[in-house]
């Protein structure tokens, strides 16, 4: 009996699609960051998902992982690469998409390299295939364009509830033994620079997820912070200007409890020699005949 996907992770992809192709037309400059980022989750919302994480905005050497605080004035530049990159899940069937958009014309050849590269990917992929030869096609296409590849980041498995559900998808070649299985579901997004393909930590976290695990004895306004999230994120990464309208001090509630382990929170991902990055992304099913492209935008 052939394996298919279930209803709501095709739902879940197409509103995923849908969304990024309106939000990306609002992206321009001077247009403020958080404006994209509450459109895009705002939209989610209205389409009959929830976002599967906070919708990232990142800019030019910005790899991923930028989501607006609460009362952001940043604003896009003039000139640049703008990576949106969001999810939808529908009772936990997941789907991730992402594209970049040049703020002016000047960056062509990064879009086409991750575009190229994502789409050398899906045609390779079925049941049995190994990621690292995924990882192979990615590099290729990424270094025709007289590019690198972004080799600290990679695609990712998901599962229900679980956006990095195990196995890993590499954006160069690798010696790996990990295959993809008929069933399985995956984010694959390759990340195009003309730095060195290497990341570093910047020093701020906006996005932060819940250690389900955790005991610890907190004060009653943490513990007030830290019981909100749970119930209204559990295991999904979620932002703290998410949670603003607790009407209580927030930042500081979110430093204890990443100080007491209580939370992790998701540094935004700097290009290792701040060179420019460009991503693109869609969720993929394996189905017994190849891929299934949950968050395919050409069929909204």
């Amino acid at each position: 009996m052939a394996v298919k996907p279930h209803p709501h992770l095709i739902d879940a992809g197409k509103i995923a699609a849908r969304v990024i192709t309106e939000v990306s037309k609002v992206v321009q400059p001077g247009v403020k960051v958080l404006r994209i980022c509450s459109l895009a989750e705002k939209k989610i919302f209205e389409y009959g998902g929830k976002p599967a994480f906070p919708c990232n905005v990142s800019i030019d050497n910005e790899a991923a992982h930028y989501t607006s605080p609460h009362g952001d004035t940043k604003i896009f530049p003039d000139k640049g690469l703008v990576k949106i990159d969001l999810g939808v899940h529908i009772n936990g069937h997941l789907s991730d998409t992402a594209l970049t958009v040049d703020l002016d014309g000047s960056y062509e050849q990064f879009i086409a390299a991750t575009d190229d590269a994502l789409e050398a990917a899906i045609e390779m992929i079925r049941p049995g295939v190994r990621l690292g030869e995924i990882g192979a096609a990615i590099e290729r296409a990424i270094k025709s364009h007289g590019l690198r590849p972004v080799h600290q980041l990679s695609g990712h498995q998901m599962k229900p509830w679980n956006l990095h559900a195990g196995k890993n998808v590499p954006n160069v070649r690798m010696r790996l033994g990990d295959k993809m299985y008929a069933g399985e579901t995956y984010a694959v997004e390759p990340f195009a620079t003309d730095g060195n393909g290497t990341i570093k930590s910047g020093h701020a976290s906006y996005i932060f997820s819940n250690n389900m695990s955790s005991k610890k004895k907190l004060n009653r306004l943490t513990l007030q912070v830290r019981n909100s999230a749970l119930r209204r994120f559990g295991t999904l990464p979620w932002a703290a200007r998410w949670l603003h309208d607790d009407k209580i001090d927030v930042q500081t509630a979110i430093r204890n409890l990443t100080r007491a382990g209580v939370i992790s929170g998701y540094p935004v991902l700097l290009e290792g020699k701040d060179g420019l990055v460009s991503q693109s992304e869609h969720s993929i099913f394996v189905s017994e005949d190849g891929a299934i492209v949950t968050t395919q935008r050409n069929s909204v």
